[in-house]
């Protein structure tokens, strides 16, 4: 899979060169005949596209698909979405990020989820309903209909570590039974889903 930049203008390819209205030419035979090499700054303009391209897979953004319905109704099975590789290398994960990590018991597959607590975050679930630090949360992403009656006794999220919930909260398989995802196992955030066209956005 790829993705396709957006490309400037190379400023030497569109560059205007002005006539001076007061020295008109009186010799347009002298003139020099136009440079020869549209065709090679065609393909050295792809050829930087394409290294481009290449290195924004690599580095900034990775195509991935979902499996499984566990982040509806956001995310539904087999999406098919960009992850920014990069971003949390020079910035800080946030509550109510969607990540991809390393699955903690098994760090050959990947998991998807939402942050729902930081390090240092007391947590604990009445019902169904999350407090953190003492305070219910308004969750807007999570349905009347995709919530659940879970409990889970107060703790305090470790060091470098992260809660993470399903949005389904009713099937999610999520820290409530795996603990906090170390940071080291955090990959990505979500970005963007480009398939199916009717999912197609920005994830929130």
């Amino acid at each position: 899979m790829q993705t396709v930049p957006q490309i400037t203008p190379d400023p030497q390819s569109t560059a205007t060169v002005e006539m001076d209205p007061g020295k008109p030419d009186l010799n347009p035979a002298a003139a020099p005949p136009p440079k020869a090499g549209g065709v090679g700054l065609w393909i050295r303009d792809l050829l930087i596209s394409a290294a481009a391209s290449v290195l924004i897979i690599t580095f900034l953004y990775q195509p991935v698909r979902v499996e499984g319905t566990s982040m509806l109704p956001r995310l539904e099975d087999r999406d098919r979405l960009f992850i920014n590789k990069f971003v949390y290398h020079i910035a800080a994960i946030e509550r109510g990020d969607v990540v991809v990590f390393h699955y903690p018991r098994d760090p050959e597959k990947s998991y998807i989820k939402r942050v729902i607590a930081l390090p240092g975050d007391r947590l604990r679930i009445d019902h169904g309903q999350v407090w953190l630090n003492g305070k219910p949360q308004v969750e807007y992403y999570v349905p009347e209909e995709f919530r659940d009656s879970r409990s889970m006794a107060e703790m305090v999220v470790p060091e470098d570590c992260y809660f993470m919930m399903g949005d389904h909260r009713s099937i999610s398989s999520d820290s409530r039974e795996f603990g906090p995802v170390e940071r080291s196992l955090i990959y990505g955030k979500a970005v963007f889903v480009y398939w199916p066209t009717r999912d197609a956005g920005v994830v929130r």
